[in-house]
């Protein structure tokens, strides 16, 4: 699959799972963490299990706790692109 989930998706799926909204803008950042939007691992976790669902293939183990929303769209991506 040549799909890459990007920050827009990402902070749609944020929203949709764990109710918190975050401007695309804002996950870009650098130095953007998870812990400073409130965005905790049970969250990212409910994120890995959509994702799957979606693309059919299972998410790297661990995704779930990533620091960064720049370290989860690289494990997730990666993932899709590797079908790991």
């Amino acid at each position: 699959m040549n799909h890459r989930l990007t920050h827009a998706e990402l902070a749609a799926l944020i929203r949709a799972r764990a109710g918190i909204a975050v401007a695309p803008e804002q996950l870009e950042r650098p130095d953007a963490t998870f812990e400073e939007f409130g965005v905790d691992s049970l969250a990212l976790l409910g994120i890995v299990g959509e994702l799957e669902n979606q693309f059919g293939s299972p998410i790297v183990p661990g995704a779930e706790m990533s620091k960064t929303p720049q370290d989860f769209l690289d494990a997730v991506n990666s993932s899709v692109k590797t079908g790991a």
